[in-house]
């Protein structure tokens, strides 16, 4: 989870120019960390009813047990405590909902914790009775389990809708595809969920309903009554949270896999006095190879985020790692995203990419998108980016790649529509806000911020463009940074590929594509006893490993590995949304 480099000023309240994964700058908010807060304590594990997880947080002010504000990643609050995203009206406001009407969260509300998207909801967890402490660096946030009142379901079908009326608000957790549920069961209600086909579980820390979430399932809470609400509940058992690799081995598909070729392993290795787990698959690529590389993307378009397991699934990934920045809040890309020849999201800022065709060992280096478009006075203007969630001041191109509608991303656009090569329409701040279809062969170009867009209807336009780098032309490209290895030699460069010092610097989970000259190999690194690598260290062990090309993709609690549907890595050990994924797919 990235930063980019500083907003212009005319859209410095824009979330899309916030950190990736998280947002892609810091929040203009919290002026001075709110001034009027107290002092600051902060660390890096949330214990949540007695459950451990690795996550950061930030306390402000107040008391021992009442803070003026505590600040906590946005992952964290809507995978194990309940609160779900809801569409908002304004581009640069996150809309929460947790036991009570949605509330707006606008951009000055947000902040970079580390490398995630954090958040102020005190005044929430507070109200609906939530217990709050923190010692020697350990957030403690503590519910009673909550009676059930009834359990009433809907007709019969997959997307079934259960109701459990409670009788106070009670914690909702995502445990890989397992939902756990702050609630105190009976035999009664554990015989009635059965009955529905539902696995549950009574358990110390709540109710446990094996396999219940599943790609297309939502949760949510409601208050007056305190509710909580399943639409489309799973009743398949699966993998609850990491599966060790040992035991992920002994799947007959991995099996499989191990004896035509493909490594799993694991190993130890240090840094200094630092030791980090690097679990990591290889396999040497050709066209006979049982497993060929490819991005994992969603059907149906840019925008959203999904799990890493639905993203496999849909292209039949036994192995799969999850892949570049993006921008947690617009749930939009922020880097290279090449799939069969077509850029489904350009690359950005000159950052480290990987490019391949099938059979192939990638190739690696720092890459540019070259645009332009040129009317019919042979003057020429530059397309900045194809596809993607970075705002900037520019023109900016979208295709039917980019999802079926193109919706505005900043206060500041005009846009004009061409098809053939000819502007067809020009096109307004309203109209771009209500949405414009984009269908096959259709170019939007969006102008913001002011950007000159001269052409008129009927204007013919030629578009040009190349890529900085040969691995650009190739079939599948996928985007990170900063690039670590290159011909063997230790090459990281932050700076240059737009990444804050502060991100370049942090200690966090990693994933990794890297090559030994031979073999591909997806990786992802994380501390023995500590945070994980810093890109040095991360940079430094690969090369020990032997690898020749590396390249970083995202981290912190987006990391994850995938085999045949178990994850075997899980970054901070809360099941992460993401927007893209890295998997090895039969041809």
């Amino acid at each position: 989870m990235d930063w980019l480099p500083p907003a212009p000023a005319w859209s410095s309240a824009d979330p899309s120019l916030h950190a990736a994964s998280a947002l892609t700058r810091p929040a203009a908010a919290p002026d001075g960390e709110r001034a009027s807060a107290g002092p600051a304590s902060r660390g890096t594990r949330v214990v949540i009813n007695g459950r451990e997880r690795q996550a950061p947080w930030l306390w402000q002010g107040g008391d021992a047990t009442r803070p003026e504000a505590l600040w906590l990643p946005l992952e964290l609050l809507e995978g194990q405590l309940g609160f779900r995203r809801a569409p908002a009206a304004d581009p640069s406001t996150l809309r929460l909902q947790w036991y009570s009407e949605a509330f707006d969260l606008p951009a000055a509300a947000q902040r970079t914790l580390e490398d995630e998207v954090a958040v102020d909801v005190t005044a929430r967890l507070l109200e609906a009775g939530l217990a709050l402490s923190h010692a020697n660096g350990r957030l403690n946030i503590t519910l009673p389990p909550a009676a059930v009142e009834q359990l009433r379901a809907g007709p019969p079908g997959p997307r079934r809708r259960l109701v459990f009326d409670l009788a106070a608000a009670a914690l909702v957790e995502e445990q890989g595809g397992d939902l756990v549920l702050g609630l105190v069961s009976t035999p009664a209600l554990l015989s009635q969920l059965r009955a529905l086909g539902l696995k549950p579980v009574q358990e110390a820390g709540g109710l446990r309903l094996r396999g219940a979430v599943r790609a297309d399932t939502a949760v949510f809470t409601l208050a007056g009554p305190w509710r909580i609400v399943l639409d489309g509940a799973g009743g398949t058992a699966s993998a609850s949270g990491v599966v060790p690799l040992a035991q992920a081995l002994l799947n007959p598909t991995l099996q499989t896999l191990l004896s035509q070729g493909v490594a799993i392993d694991r190993l130890v290795r240090g840094v200094g006095v630092r030791r980090f787990a690097v679990t990591r698959v290889g396999m040497a690529p050709s066209r006979g190879a049982p497993l060929q590389l490819k991005p994992l993307l969603r059907s149906d378009g840019m925008r959203g985020l999904s799990t890493l397991s639905a993203l496999a699934g849909r292209s039949d990934a036994p192995i799969a790692i999850n892949g570049g920045f993006f921008n947690r809040i617009r749930q939009l890309p922020l880097g290279a995203l090449r799939l069969d020849g077509r850029w489904h999201s350009g690359p950005i800022l000159n950052r480290g990419a990987a490019g391949w065709n099938a059979g192939e060992l990638p190739q690696f280096d720092r890459l540019r998108l070259i645009e332009t478009l040129t009317g019919p006075d042979g003057r020429s203007q530059p397309v900045l980016t194809v596809n993607s969630g970075y705002v900037q001041r520019g023109l900016s191109r979208y295709t039917a790649d980019w999802g079926r509608v193109y919706q505005a991303l900043s206060g500041q656009e005009r846009a004009v529509l061409l098809r053939g090569g000819t502007v067809q329409a020009v096109l307004d701040q309203a109209a771009l806000s209500r949405g414009v279809p984009l269908g096959a062969g259709v170019d939007l170009v969006v102008s913001r911020a002011g950007a000159p867009l001269p052409w008129p209807v009927g204007t013919p336009l030629r578009l040009n463009s190349r890529a900085s780098h040969p691995l650009g032309q190739r079939s599948f490209v996928i985007g990170g940074g900063p690039l670590l290895l290159k011909d063997g030699r230790v090459v990281l460069n932050g700076r240059a590929e737009g990444f804050s010092p502060s991100f370049v610097k942090q200690a966090a989970p990693r994933t990794v594509l890297a090559t030994d000259g031979r073999r591909l190999w997806l990786m992802t690194l994380e501390g023995v006893s500590g945070p994980g690598p810093t890109l040095l260290e991360t940079s430094l062990l690969l090369q020990r490993l032997g690898m020749r090309q590396a390249l970083n993709l995202d981290g912190g609690s987006s990391t994850a590995l995938l085999l045949d549907g178990q994850l075997t890595v899980m970054g901070r050990g809360v099941p992460a949304r993401v927007h893209s994924g890295l998997g090895l797919v039969a041809p």
